[in-house]
């Protein structure tokens, strides 16, 4: 008997041991519930919207809230929905917000009113999803997807602001319609599932748009395939540059300005560090203003000034060394690491803590950086499920490249360890390249 019929009768079983025993799924904790969604489909990632659908339509789904953003693109999703949450709470909104991945706990990926979702709220919602399912295998994405919405619908919501998992088109988020969908970037990543090309990502990232909806797009220059969609299907397209536009002030280093026609808003430079979160930041605002409702003033200048979210240049000190941990993992991410660390020198030698997936452009990722970095420190993430490597087949991958020669470490926490070993006062190390990358890094640092 061939391997996948042993593996699809092996979840078939265990979908049959635990769907319909309501005593058994209520009992579950929400340990149990992950592993359990983790195991139901054989693959991490599959495309597509048709079991999501289909269970959504059993439970039903009722609309998240009054109103929905949805939140695509390459990178700068997360900052761009912390800023969003941020100023729509500024301006008395009750706000939900769909994230992934986490970095060190589940309920991270599900927040209501600012709080994440606790392990009993998520429980009774994994609960629904699975009574409602039937022979239908999720993958652990939809599962979270489906359980984050049916407490969005019954939290009373004035936004949901969900992010996309991967890509857009086929990604479970676009199950809901969205009033204002935000392409924040498109760049090559995620090849494997979403093409090759940028007009062929960019086809993938603007499948979130709707007809005669605003599509809010973050770069100077997307990509034809983007546009074209938006003008083929009737979305109205508000472009960074052409339709809103964002600036520092020349007079005042703290201070920069939004504007577009008959609107402009002077802010507060953002917590978050990167020279890039400003278009973040320019963006979310843009996404808020496209929705049919007038926010406050005010409510943007606390919003940029409150924003918050973990492992983007989050900067810690330890024994005079700066520690900067970022989830930055592809090249676009990189040219944005490098463009902080050209603004924000060290006092001494930076060193990079890097461990990275097995599908992702590393070399790409190096070439952006190797500039900037005067010593790598390499290790494996060989514990991060079938994309994982450990530090020897990683260094592999990096041959040819500045960073191939770095010291090798088993792990994040050893490689981190022997980077502070090394690192005088006033030196930096740098800890990037996945969000296994930087969860590892947070941990070790909290212990």
């Amino acid at each position: 008997m061939g391997v996948d019929v042993v593996v699809m009768q092996t979840l078939a079983m265990a979908g049959k041991a635990g769907h319909g025993d309501n005593s058994r799924m209520t009992q579950r904790t929400l340990s149990e519930w992950l592993e359990y969604i983790q195991a139901q489909h054989p693959k991490t990632i599959a495309m597509g919207l048709e079991r999501a659908r289909a269970v959504a339509e059993r439970m039903p789904l009722a609309k998240p809230a009054r109103h929905v953003i949805t939140v695509g693109g390459t990178n700068g999703k997360g900052s761009t929905v912390a800023f969003v949450e941020a100023i729509a709470r500024a301006a008395g909104w009750r706000v939900g917000a769909y994230t992934s991945p986490h970095l060190l706990r589940y309920n991270e990926r599900v927040r209501i009113d600012g709080h994440d979702a606790d392990d009993a709220a998520l429980v009774e919602a994994f609960a629904a999803v699975e009574a409602a399912r039937g022979d239908v295998l999720l993958t652990y994405f939809e599962y979270g997807t489906l359980a984050a919405l049916w407490l969005f619908a019954r939290s009373e919501l004035d936004l949901a602001i969900l992010e996309v998992g991967l890509g857009g088109r086929l990604d479970a988020v676009n199950l809901v319609d969205p009033d204002v969908a935000v392409v924040t970037t498109v760049d090559l990543d995620h090849r494997d599932w979403l093409g090759d090309t940028i007009e062929a990502i960019g086809a993938e990232k603007v499948g979130i748009a709707r007809a005669w909806k605003p599509l809010v797009i973050g770069d100077d220059d997307p990509p034809s395939s983007v546009l074209g969609h938006a003008y083929a299907i009737g979305a109205s397209a508000v472009r960074i540059g052409c339709d809103f536009f964002f600036e520092r002030d020349e007079d005042d280093e703290q201070r920069w300005r939004w504007r577009e026609i008959g609107c402009e808003l002077e802010l507060p430079m953002p917590h978050l560090a990167a020279p890039v979160q400003l278009r973040n930041a320019a963006v979310a605002i843009a996404a808020l203003r496209a929705l049919p409702v007038d926010l406050p003033e005010a409510a943007f200048v606390d919003g940029v000034r409150a924003a918050r979210i973990a492992a983007r240049l989050q900067r810690f000190e330890r024994d005079g060394v700066e520690i900067v941990v970022d989830v930055g993992h592809n090249p676009q991410a990189a040219r944005a690491l490098a463009a902080w660390l050209d603004a924000t020198p060290a006092g001494g030698a930076t060193h990079a803590v890097f461990a990275a997936l097995g599908d992702k452009d590393v070399a790409g990722v190096v070439a952006a950086l190797a500039n900037r970095i005067d010593r790598w420190w390499l290790a494996g993430l060989d514990d991060a499920g079938p994309r994982g490597l450990t530090v020897d087949a990683f260094a592999e991958r990096l041959a040819g490249t500045a960073a191939a020669t770095g010291h090798r470490s088993a792990s994040v926490a050893e490689a981190l360890a022997a980077a502070r070993r090394e690192a005088s006062p006033g030196a930096r190390i740098l800890v990037f390249g996945s969000f296994h990358t930087a969860a590892a890094a947070l941990d070790a640092l909290a212990a």
